[in-house]
């Protein structure tokens, strides 16, 4: 059984894992031709990626005859938790309310996606019984 590992996922992992996520079921020759699409790279690379995937907890696989058929075992929001939590923690020294901030005074927050935050904090509270 592969081990669950929580690092982000490198551009090209993620890319991979962007075809599968996209395609659903995949074999290695189905991904090598979508990269390929915008630059080109070696099947072998791509089954090495791939491997390295599936060992990471990342994909699973079938076998139908002599191929091997790869799917999602993640969810595609799990690759984007583990990229924002780096993200807070490289650019914002680990605090997510200077992230919140900055986004808020650059972007800017439309009334509906402020409320929508509110909603998730407020659930996000309830699960955890309210703040201390």
């Amino acid at each position: 059984m592969a081990k669950s590992d929580d690092t982000p996922l490198t551009d090209a992992q993620r890319e991979i894992m962007d075809v599968v996520w996209d395609h659903e079921e995949v074999t290695v020759t189905q991904v090598r031709d979508e990269l390929a699409k915008n630059r080109e790279v070696a099947r072998n690379t791509v089954q090495t990626m791939i491997v390295r995937l599936e060992e990471r907890g990342w994909l699973k696989h079938r076998e139908e005859g002599r191929t091997f058929w790869y799917s999602a075992k993640r969810p595609r929001v799990a690759s984007l938790g583990a990229k924002v939590a780096q993200m807070v923690d490289r650019f914002f020294a680990g605090s997510p309310e200077d992230m919140v901030t900055a986004l808020m005074e650059y972007r800017g927050l439309s009334t509906e996606e402020a409320d929508r935050i509110r909603q998730m904090i407020d659930k996000a509270d309830t699960k955890k019984g309210g703040r201390s």
